[in-house]
């Protein structure tokens, strides 16, 4: 079905941007970029796939049977995104907030070009039809010189929950805390500008640089795009096994060493974000139970710290592995939306911020990744995200944080802030 082709890259950083660069004239794209950040279960520092042989759009009705149908027709690589109102699908709830977005709830394609680096060893795996295309491809992508942008205009970006409505309505989620509806939310809200016209390649390299995040995704499908720095990891299936990686609690970065520091053990110590992080850890142990082998669900690591350039994370691990009677689409159905992006407990919870938020979440608090032929797949959570639609020239991007019973409303709406601050800087 594919013809795999080997090469030696010298200059990985360099060619990782020609190859990113080159993507640009086809209709469909996903590029990952590990950013070389150390971490224990990546498969490839970059992935690139483009320009699609087949493909699977649909809204949230039927969707992970329609998945897990065209996943198991094909038995090749599949690329793309899961949007949050596929909850829809999973229980019986409804998304009816205002979507300026308009992206489609699901979207997979089958590419007929791949990349795949590791170090300095490049895969090239070209659907058979094309493979008479390899060898001029990777010359053209080795002689491109990759230019400087013209930056366009500032946008004007706007908060579509003001600093008082935002404290009103988490006192609304308090509320519901203390009458037992709920422990734990992931509230968010959205930034937006109308009539915008931006340079995704060129922003998207922004956003990059300043975050240099693991899962950093550049997303285009025709008119539609993803501009991701997210450090998070929601599920990776190699083999047997499973693991999530949810992340729960944020501190600042500091350029004062002694101040870093301190703003990582007062992260390490906090008794509220520790709590927030054990809430998701068990609620994550509870949803792979429901297709693991009796007994495999592991927490292998709870409230570490990682840093990332912009911000300190709480991440916790939990592994498990698959009982062979489930298929991979059963373990996305049954973990979908993941944890950290919902609360606890999970249904009740995306009921209330339906109600409290002004914004159809859709690709944000999603995932984005891929399936190998073989079933393995890798997905990651949408946040530090900039989507844009260039049809309607409208640009969005989200933050939210987690509130507990512990949660003072203004330092929340600090902390949204503060996730917010990387793709307000790309933007102006």
């Amino acid at each position: 079905m594919r013809v795999s082709i080997h090469k030696h890259i010298s200059n990985p950083e360099q060619f990782k941007q020609q190859l990113l660069t080159w993507s640009q004239q086809f209709r469909e794209i996903v590029f990952l970029d590990s950013n070389s950040y150390p971490q224990e279960y990546s498969s490839f520092d970059c992935v690139l796939a483009v320009d699609a042989f087949t493909s699977l759009k649909t809204d949230f009705y039927n969707a992970f049977d329609d998945l897990k149908q065209y996943q198991q027709t094909t038995k090749d690589w599949l690329f793309g995104y899961l949007s949050y109102d596929l909850k829809n699908d999973v229980e019986d709830l409804k998304s009816a907030n205002f979507d300026g977005l308009d992206f489609p709830d699901m979207f997979f394609f089958q590419p007929k070009k791949i990349f795949l680096l590791k170090g300095n060893q490049l895969e090239m795996r070209y659907l058979f039809l094309c493979d008479d295309e390899v060898e001029e491809d990777f010359e053209e992508i080795m002689q491109i010189q990759n230019d400087s942008f013209e930056t366009l205009n500032n946008i004007e970006v706007q908060q579509r929950i003001s600093k008082d409505l935002y404290v009103e309505k988490v006192t609304k989620m308090l509320e519901h805390i203390h009458k037992g509806d709920m422990y734990e939310a992931n509230f968010c809200m959205e930034f937006f500008a109308e009539s915008a016209i931006i340079n995704p390649l060129e922003k998207f390299q922004k956003l990059n640089v300043i975050s240099q995040a693991p899962f950093s995704v550049f997303f285009k499908n025709h008119k539609q795009y993803l501009l991701s720095a997210s450090p998070e990891r929601y599920l990776k299936k190699t083999g047997e096994t499973l693991i999530s990686q949810p992340i729960k609690g944020t501190s600042k970065r500091s350029s004062d060493p002694i101040e870093d520091e301190k703003s990582k053990q007062f992260l390490q110590s906090d008794a509220k974000e520790r709590a927030e992080n054990i809430m998701i850890t068990d609620l994550v142990r509870n949803d792979l139970s429901h297709t693991a082998q009796k007994g495999s669900v592991e927490v292998t690591e709870l409230c570490k710290i990682y840093s990332f350039l912009q911000v300190h994370q709480m991440i916790s691990t939990i592994t498990s592995k698959i009982d062979s009677q489930y298929s991979v689409t059963d373990v996305l159905r049954t973990t979908f939306p993941m944890g950290s992006m919902t609360g606890a407990p999970k249904i009740s919870v995306m009921k209330i911020i339906e109600n409290l938020e002004e914004t159809k979440r859709g690709l944000y608090s999603g995932s984005i990744g891929y399936f190998t032929p073989e079933g393995d797949f890798d997905f990651n959570v949408v946040i530090r995200s900039i989507l844009y639609n260039q049809e309607n020239k409208y640009v969005s991007f989200s933050v939210g944080s987690a509130i507990t019973s512990q949660s003072i409303p203004e330092n929340e709406y600090e902390e949204c802030l503060l996730k917010a601050k990387a793709m307000h800087e790309v933007l102006k």
